[in-house]
């Protein structure tokens, strides 16, 4: 059976209840309609106003901001590596993927037993050039005193040895007058002798009288000899004389090269002492070596990509593991070109990071010297006449205001929406 729907209308204007009949609909009021249409215009205009309004103060609030959806995080990855070769013979068990160390941290140890024989092999060697070094220093004054004596007593014996060549000279010039003076007498008493012959032969005068000059003509004649024998023996000693003194004069010039004797000691001296210095330096070489066999945190950080194990054999600069210090992040922001006009170092920063969905303060901290692409590998190049116009990115530095991550809870690489205050 079909159910009739009552219904009530209230009247707009008196609010009172209009009576509908029975299967049929409200009786039509014209000024509800008319009022009901101006109301909707109001209501809409009124939205229009609004969205207007909000438009307006979005537009304006954009011209004092820039922003960018293209930033991360960055920071420091320092990579911790071998100075030496060696086998790994401890490693610290905090020293884990993920741990957080403190500077200074013992992190690895090589095999020490190499270098600390080395270590002892260039202190016996310093030892050794150390005494020669004093052996060489100790010779110089000894050379110098040895050399300049046998200079200076080599020409006192070229003295000596002239004075004897002239003395010799005299001799001989003595020599020859007695040989004179004896060829003289001999003369003399030759010709006595052949006259007095003649006498005896005569009978004038007696033998005996003969006889006693051709002895004294037999004397003087032996006296010519001997003093022809004492000059022959005067001039031999001039010669020797002579060839002494010859001989004095190349040992005084044997001796003349004391002062390169004696720079040569210095040099020597100073050769040792150049060695001593190279033993030194291989001593702080071998002790360097040694301390390289302990490997320390250089910074304190989130260890990561963690490699090495007990029992490895690592060269020099081999990447062990990598240490992330947390408190020295910053921003890179890729800001478009169009957007760099108005950003200055110092400008307000408010960052929004996705991982955490808040927001963080900070400050631009520098602007770029060049496009991002420029640093690339492989920069573009434009010169081939396939040029199309892009927009470029500069990336901007901004750092995180003091105490802004007080937690450490921030890593390099998460993603940042950075938002700069241009007033």
């Amino acid at each position: 059976m079909a159910r009739t729907i009552e219904t009530q209308v209230v009247d707009l204007e008196n609010g009172a209840p209009l009576e509908e009949e029975r299967g049929g609909g409200p009786k039509p009021d014209p000024g509800r309609k008319v009022f009901s249409k101006s109301l909707s215009r109001w209501a809409s205009l009124f939205v229009l106003v609004i969205a207007a309004a909000a438009a307006s103060r979005w537009w304006m609030n954009s011209l004092d901001y820039e922003s960018t959806d293209d930033a991360q995080i960055e920071g420091h990855l320092d990579l911790v590596s071998a100075r030496i070769s060696g086998t790994v013979t401890y490693i610290n068990p905090h020293v884990e993927n993920n741990q957080f160390v403190e500077a200074g941290t013992l992190l690895i140890e090589l095999d020490p037993r190499d270098y600390a024989a080395e270590l002892e092999h260039a202190k016996a060697n310093l030892d050794t050039r150390s005494a020669e070094a004093r052996s060489a220093q100790v010779t110089v004054p000894i050379v110098d005193a040895n050399a300049y004596g046998q200079l200076h007593s080599a020409e006192a014996a070229k003295e000596e040895a002239l004075a004897g060549v002239q003395a010799e000279l005299a001799s001989l010039v003595a020599a020859q007058h007695r040989l004179q003076q004896d060829e003289a007498l001999h003369a003399r008493a030759e010709r006595d002798r052949v006259r007095y012959r003649a006498l005896v032969e005569k009978r004038e005068i007696s033998r005996s009288d003969y006889d006693a000059r051709e002895t004294e003509a037999a004397a003087t004649a032996q006296a010519v000899e001997a003093d022809r024998a004492t000059v022959t023996a005067k001039e031999q000693n001039i010669s020797q004389a002579r060839n002494l003194v010859a001989q004095r004069e190349a040992q005084i010039e044997a001796a003349r090269v004391a002062p390169q004797q004696v720079t040569d000691a210095r040099h020597r001296s100073e050769s040792a002492g150049g060695h001593v210095e190279q033993a030194r330096a291989d001593l702080h070489t071998a002790q360097l070596n040694l301390s390289y066999t302990k490997i320390y945190a250089p910074v304190g950080g989130v260890i990561g990509r963690k490699t090495v194990e007990i029992g490895h054999r690592v060269q020099p600069g081999q990447s062990l593991l990598a240490i992330i210090p947390l408190d020295d992040i910053w921003i890179t922001a890729n800001f478009k070109e169009t957007q760099l006009k108005r950003i200055k170092p110092g400008q307000s920063v408010t960052l929004r990071v996705d991982t955490f969905g808040r927001d963080y303060k900070g400050k631009v901290e520098s602007l770029p010297g060049a496009a991002g692409p420029l640093f690339s590998l492989f920069p573009p190049e434009n010169a081939t006449g396939n040029y199309v116009k892009v927009v470029q990115r500069f990336p901007v530095r901004i750092r995180l205001d003091k105490d802004q991550d007080a937690e450490h809870m921030l890593r390099p690489g998460m993603s940042v929406e950075p938002t700069v205050d241009l007033h």
